[in-house]
């Protein structure tokens, strides 16, 4: 056996260095890979690692990118049109093993044509992978070539495919104002608003939960002796939240057989509204009809001021400076004292 091996086949050179571990076509280092097992599991690694949506637009990408090398080359040979350049390309591609490729329809004012294909190596891989779409390397790869060979970008829509049992897959090649760079930017967007959209949902469901932790924690119901429990406000109450603590707090406070209701004041937030004067009141103004002494402690000079300014009267609940004094009013109400 010679040791660089040469053939020729429609005139295309095929060579091989044995010693180097080259095989060369046309000229150029080429590499040899099985389809059906070393390729595929290339594109199914790709796939696996970037997703499949992913994956299709590097596959296309790539296709297309590679293509307009191709075109571009062959536009620069002088003597070559267009369509000539397409049947070179095309026999070239048949003996490398990328299947059969014929052109049609090639207008070359409208710079429109239609590429029938059959048995390329795309669509053997996508086969083996048990596909039901066929891959876009390839259409997006004569759309590279040919958008080198027109000067203008060309685009492509398959009108069927191979995969779905027929004889060739049929592209349709046209210029347009769809760009691989488009694709990927299209693709990007995608991609933050569906990771902005998860983001939001997390933010969401960990907003309901600390919601619920803080309605759980906030405003207690503290049985600190017989007969008394103390509720304190704590934060900023709004609508939702002084409901719930109002059907709270007189939903427990039979259980507790409170005869004195002592509502610290301390932990109000400073931006203190009507909203919340009106709040003390109706919990006082509640827990009355069911038998139970409303006393306030801990009043602040803020709150002592829109108390003040409102219309809403306080006055008729025993007020006190500090919880201990509100605990100690209350014991004494009943004769007894803490020792």
């Amino acid at each position: 056996m010679a040791a660089n091996p040469h053939i020729t086949i429609g005139g295309l050179e095929f060579e091989w260095d044995l010693e180097k571990g080259r095989f060369i076509f046309e000229r150029e280092d080429a590499v040899l890979f099985w389809i059906s097992s070393a390729m595929r599991t290339f594109f199914d690694t790709i796939e696996e690692i970037s997703g499949e949506e992913a994956s299709n637009l590097v596959f296309e990408t790539t296709g297309f990118r590679q293509g307009l090398v191709v075109g571009q080359y062959f536009e620069k040979i002088k003597d070559v049109n267009a369509a000539q350049a397409a049947e070179l390309i095309t026999n070239t591609y048949a003996s490398a093993g990328w299947g059969r490729t014929t052109i049609q329809d090639l207008n070359f004012e409208a710079k429109t044509l239609t590429a029938f294909i059959k048995d390329s190596w795309e669509y053997k891989i996508n086969k083996a992978q048990a596909k039901r779409q066929g891959g876009n390397y390839l259409p997006a790869h004569y759309a590279g070539i040919f958008t080198g060979l027109f000067g203008e970008n060309i685009w492509y829509e398959v009108v069927q495919d191979q995969l779905d049992g027929h004889e060739h897959s049929i592209i349709k090649y046209f210029p347009s104002d769809v760009t691989i760079s488009n694709n990927i930017h299209e693709l990007a967007r995608k991609k933050e608003a569906e990771e902005i959209l998860r983001l939001e949902t997390i933010v969401e469901e960990k907003t309901k939960e600390l919601k619920e932790l803080v309605r759980q924690l906030s405003s207690p119901i503290i049985p600190v002796l017989e007969g008394i429990v103390v509720v304190p406000l704590i934060g900023k109450y709004d609508e939702d939240r002084s409901e719930e603590l109002v059907v709270k707090t007189l939903n427990n406070l039979p259980a507790h057989k409170a005869n004195y209701l002592v509502l610290d004041l301390t932990g109000l937030d400073k931006d203190i509204s009507g909203h919340t004067v009106s709040l003390i009141e109706k919990i006082g103004s509640a827990a009355s009809l069911i038998g139970t002494e409303t006393i306030l402690v801990g009043i602040s000079p803020e709150l002592g001021m829109v108390i003040s300014q409102s219309t809403i009267n306080l006055s008729r609940f025993d007020c006190f400076q500090t919880l201990q004094h509100g605990i100690y009013f209350a014991l004494a109400q009943h004769g007894r004292k803490i020792v």
